[in-house]
């Protein structure tokens, strides 16, 4: 197949952003999460698994959240449960939405030169 009769049809464009996402950045996967409201780490793995049908395992998820809260941009929640909590920051929310406008413009990008190719 040559790249002129290439299609990026939504299930490769899923399968690509799944690669780039797993492979690259699971901190991103994190703070999107958070962004719908404070959660342990349990609890994020089971919203990330839901809304990005990727699985992180505890290390890589603990690993995000380690280097997250170390930049500021999320915070522990005080609690009285074995479960910590996290919230995203005003810096983490501010980060979250800068990579995700970086991101839509790598894929615009990808998409239009795709189409041309």
């Amino acid at each position: 197949m040559s790249l002129g009769t290439f299609l990026l049809t939504p299930a490769l464009l899923r399968r690509t952003i799944y690669y780039v996402i797993r492979n690259n950045d699971p901190a991103l996967l994190v703070l999107a999460s958070l962004a719908e409201g404070d959660k342990h780490g349990y609890a994020m793995m089971e919203d990330i698994e839901r809304f990005s049908a990727i699985k992180l395992g505890p290390g890589t998820l603990y690993g995000a959240i380690t280097r997250l809260e170390e930049n500021g941009w999320i915070a522990p929640v005080p609690t009285e449960d074995r479960r910590q909590p996290y919230t995203l920051t005003a810096l983490g929310r501010k980060s979250l939405a800068s990579e995700l406008s970086t991101l839509d413009s790598v894929l615009k990008t990808a998409l239009k030169r795709l189409k041309h190719a």
